[in-house]
């Protein structure tokens, strides 16, 4: 990565309708224009968790417009930083890429009471993830 170029990072999991969806949409929040955010999945539901839409909301972030998206080689080889989250080896892996692994409950089928302590972890996550990844200076 050079030192012009904005770090970029890669969100994946099964459906792309809850955990990388809302860690995305954490990362965009927190780290605005400082970082080239994507998430996507190895097999898209058609819309994002309700629950997940409302757990975000709740802390006044909408994804409620936001769609699932396949997962593509094209989003990897673009990406300096790839995040799976129960996706197991469905990511393709390419050298010179850093590739985290959150282990994380599936928020599918399940209620807002369920996703807020994912919510609530995947925030904490990318707090810190913003801390190793946006350079000095324009934290």
């Amino acid at each position: 990565m050079s030192d012009t170029a904005l770090p970029s990072v890669l969100f994946v999991c099964v459906h792309n309708a809850g955990r990388s969806q809302m860690a995305a949409a954490f990362l965009t929040h927190f780290a605005g224009d400082r970082v080239q955010v994507r998430s996507a999945g190895s097999a898209p539901a058609d819309t994002v968790n309700p629950a997940v839409v409302a757990a975000m909301a709740e802390v006044g972030i909408d994804v409620s417009a936001e769609v699932p998206k396949v997962l593509t080689v094209e989003a990897v080889q673009a990406s300096d930083v790839v995040i799976t989250m129960g996706c197991g080896d469905t990511c393709p892996v390419f050298p010179g890429k850093r590739y985290l692994d959150w282990q994380l409950p599936d928020p599918a089928g399940q209620g807002v009471e369920a996703v807020r302590p994912i919510r609530d972890d995947i925030e904490q996550r990318i707090r810190e993830l913003i801390e190793e990844i946006v350079p000095e200076g324009q934290a």
